[in-house]
């Protein structure tokens, strides 16, 4: 196979943690309030930490993120919650609550822990996987995948449309994001 095409190919299955970044400092958001996952934390939640451009909320359990990103939001704040896809099902509650019924611009970034990059989250072997997007369908909640670095142009018409519709928004994160 020649080198080139093999290079490119890597090229396009990967994800860069710097060109997330560069989407939530365009689309405004000010505050991450995250758990530490180890999907995200090298490539995203340690370089978000070092950023002066974010204010980072730590917090001990994921739930708790939504209603801070709420009161965010009503203070024209913008917030992105940084958890992993066991942490957005322990939050369901204050997802449906806060997010759904309520109509919060709820901001989540998931990350699909164990999932294999090259297959549909629906297809995961991991039964927690699977069920993400069918959960956030029976919700009525948009989602999109972010698994290569060509996904990182849907973030920011995401997050726009959640602050402008005031509707919440879950971006997977499909592929463990490489520092850059």
């Amino acid at each position: 196979m020649d080198a080139r095409i093999e290079s490119a190919d890597t090229a396009a299955r990967e994800l860069h943690g710097g060109g997330i970044i560069a989407a939530l400092k365009a689309s405004g958001i000010e505050y991450v309030l995250a758990v530490p996952d180890i999907v995200t934390s090298s490539g995203l939640l340690a370089p978000i930490a070092r950023d002066k451009g974010f204010r980072l909320i730590r917090v001990c359990k994921e739930d708790e993120c939504v209603g801070i990103a709420s009161g965010l939001s009503y203070a024209d704040k913008r917030a992105l919650i940084l958890i992993q896809y066991t942490g957005f099902l322990d939050s369901l509650n204050a997802i449906r609550g806060v997010a759904v019924e309520y109509k919060q611009p709820i901001c989540m970034m998931v990350g699909l822990l164990g999932h294999d990059p090259e297959k549909a989250p629906r297809a995961s072997p991991r039964y927690g996987v699977r069920i993400i997007e069918p959960i956030l369908d029976a919700m009525g909640v948009a989602h999109h995948l972010v698994g290569v670095d060509v996904d990182i142009g849907k973030i920011q018409p995401a997050i726009e449309r959640a602050y402008r519709e005031s509707e919440p928004v879950a971006l997977l994160i499909g592929r463990r994001p490489q520092a850059s």
